[in-house]
């Protein structure tokens, strides 16, 4: 078999392995390349191989990193079946058409506009073909091992990331592969911790986090601080938020400090239909979280969902002081933008960051202290207090994936480090190699792995 590493190589982002058998192909995960400039341009070249050729497509999760190629995918004539678990396939319900209906807007916005170099701008995909892409998926409960073709199983594995999010165990005869996904925290507040991986052969795992180590620092600390301070400005805080997950935790944390009376009763809205819709699915699969029904009610009282773009309009003009949390979390399009472009400038109000800014996002950009920000084609100036959460994140870092690796009952024949940025790569590289004796190995994009049976 061989591993072709096509993307999430020296980058986080763009998440695709696939797996040639010399008979079939499997994909496994098709996410969008995000960040920089030239990372986003390579979701517009030919797909490395024909999408005919491919046989079946395997999601471990639905971010978009891993998921929002497949529309894509599918224009390019792939015409096979695209597996994942069955929250997988309720969130990207909501995902892809929502990323093709924002590629929409954008391109219509720099057409209208023209601040765009493509004349006409045009979408990669529209919210159609994210609709019609769902057509394709077939729901497989997690730990229930299938067979996409024949002679390969597959199985997911709960890795505690987000809802639905598994790791994928292949297995060939007498090989094993393993492909990790995004590998959520052993004490989130709201997800459950990952479950302990079964021995494999050959083993892909992210590196998000490989060279830091999550601080010790409370979030809600942060948060009641930031709020307070913004309420005692007279200020509003905008909370730009992946909106999967992330929505959902800093909903909850925000529903616990109220509670304990340690933020004023400030208005929270929540400024995305699509991180309505997934903070809708925790009622749904509540076995694959923390939170009982009556703290997903307790939020659901406490947060007024603004839906229609004429709510999203009136609350930009609002000069009550508020709380509004809005995707997309790295500043890369959605409705915080217009929210980022009324509330920046003004000293009074603050912008917390509660998720992994990806190198070349604008959150990566205000976070390294850039005194004007580009959103729809203008400048922005930057002079809102900035607030970092660093200890929010729905990634492990290397210490709890070193030690959720540790419990493997023999190493793998050889580790492959992807999703990471390079220096986090080789920092967990050498994190693996020098406490756990593995060989690890780092792919660049494009390389392909060829592996023999034993």
């Amino acid at each position: 078999m061989d591993i072709h590493f096509l993307g999430a190589a020296e980058t986080v982002t763009g998440s695709r392995f696939l797996l040639d058998t010399g008979k079939y192909r499997i994909l496994v995960d098709c996410g969008l390349f995000q960040g920089l400039k030239k990372l986003r341009l390579r979701n517009r070249e030919p797909f490395p191989v024909e999408p005919s050729s491919i046989d079946a497509v395997v999601l471990t999760h639905a971010h978009l990193d891993h998921s929002g190629f497949v529309p894509a995918l599918i224009k390019q004539r792939y015409t096979g079946k695209i597996y994942s678990t069955p929250a997988t396939f309720d969130i990207c319900k909501i995902l892809l058409p929502d990323s093709g209906y924002l590629q929409e807007e954008e391109a219509g916005h720099a057409n209208r506009h023209k601040y765009s170099r493509h004349k006409p701008a045009k979408p990669l995909y529209t919210e159609k073909d994210g609709r019609r892409a769902l057509k394709q998926f077939e729901s497989i409960p997690f730990n229930e091992e299938f067979m996409p073709v024949e002679g390969v199983k597959i199985k997911l594995s709960p890795n505690g990331h987000i809802l639905g999010a598994g790791t994928v165990q292949v297995k060939q005869k007498d090989l094993r592969i393993t492909i990790s996904g995004d590998v959520g925290r052993p004490n989130d507040p709201v997800m459950l911790p990952p479950s302990d991986l079964e021995e494999t052969d050959y083993l892909l795992v992210e590196s998000t986090y490989g060279d830091r180590k999550h601080t010790t620092q409370q979030p809600q600390e942060v948060l009641k601080e930031a709020i307070n301070s913004a309420f005692e400005n007279k200020g509003t805080v905008i909370i730009p938020s992946f909106a999967v997950g992330r929505a959902q935790t800093i909903l909850y944390l925000l529903s616990v400090l109220f509670k304990a009376n340690e933020i004023p009763e400030l208005p929270v809205y929540l400024d995305s239909p699509m991180a309505i819709n997934a903070t809708e699915l925790f009622y749904r699969h509540h076995e694959l979280h923390r939170l009982s029904e009556q703290e997903c009610r307790e939020i659901f009282d406490m947060v007024t969902f603004t839906r229609s773009i004429n709510e999203s309009k009136e609350l930009q003009l609002s000069r009550q002081s508020k709380i509004i949390i809005s995707a997309s979390g790295m500043l890369t399009g959605g409705r915080v933008l217009h929210h980022l472009k009324q509330h920046l400038p003004n000293e009074n109000n603050a912008i917390i960051f509660v998720g992994f800014q990806a190198a070349g996002t604008r959150g990566a950009k205000i976070l390294s202290g850039c005194e004007s920000i580009k959103i729809h084609g203008e400048y922005v100036p930057v002079k809102a207090r900035l607030v970092n959460m660093e200890n929010i994140s729905a990634h492990a870092d290397y210490t709890e994936l070193g030690d959720w690796l540790s419990h493997l009952p023999s190493p793998p024949k050889k580790t492959f480090i992807v999703h990471g940025e390079p220096q986090a790569q080789d920092a967990f590289r050498l994190y693996l190699k020098d406490r756990l004796k593995w060989d690890v190995e780092i792919p660049s994009l494009n390389d392909i792995y060829k592996i023999k049976h034993k």
